[in-house]
């Protein structure tokens, strides 16, 4: 029985990369797709229910997209540039998730709401890559 844990395990040992690339992937075009859909700028959805100011709600949405681009592209970059643009894009990530926590769903905090929503799980990927990098 052993034996076929042993391969098993070393069969998927193969993919371990695909991992990180599937996931990296999952957080960065969730991003792009939450930038791009506050376009055109600047966002009168951020305006108009956060109170943002114009400036503040078109940097969000440009943060939001090109942070989820950079996640993506450097995952192609293997030198410490790309290692080092993974982890500002999780940090990045991080500092977002946190102020929508804080200024949107400040209700949410450690309610059955926050762990069935999509948020934590960007928040978790964003320590996951500011963490991580571009390391196996």
């Amino acid at each position: 029985m052993s034996r076929f844990f042993l391969k098993f395990n070393n069969f998927f040992s193969n993919f371990e990369a695909l991992g990180s690339l599937f996931f990296r992937f999952g957080i960065g075009i969730a991003f792009v797709i939450y930038g791009l859909g506050k376009f055109p700028l600047p966002p009168e959805g951020l305006i108009e229910y956060f109170g943002l100011p114009p400036i503040l709600a078109s940097v969000v949405a440009i943060s939001e997209l090109f942070t989820g681009i950079i996640l993506i592209v450097a995952g192609f970059i293997k030198n410490p540039i790309g290692h080092t643009l993974t982890r500002l894009a999780g940090l990045n990530i991080v500092i977002l998730m946190i102020c929508i926590f804080v200024i949107a769903h400040s209700d949410w905090f450690i309610t059955k709401q926050l762990f069935t929503n999509i948020q934590i799980f960007l928040l978790i990927g964003g320590f996951y890559f500011l963490f991580k990098g571009n390391n196996k």
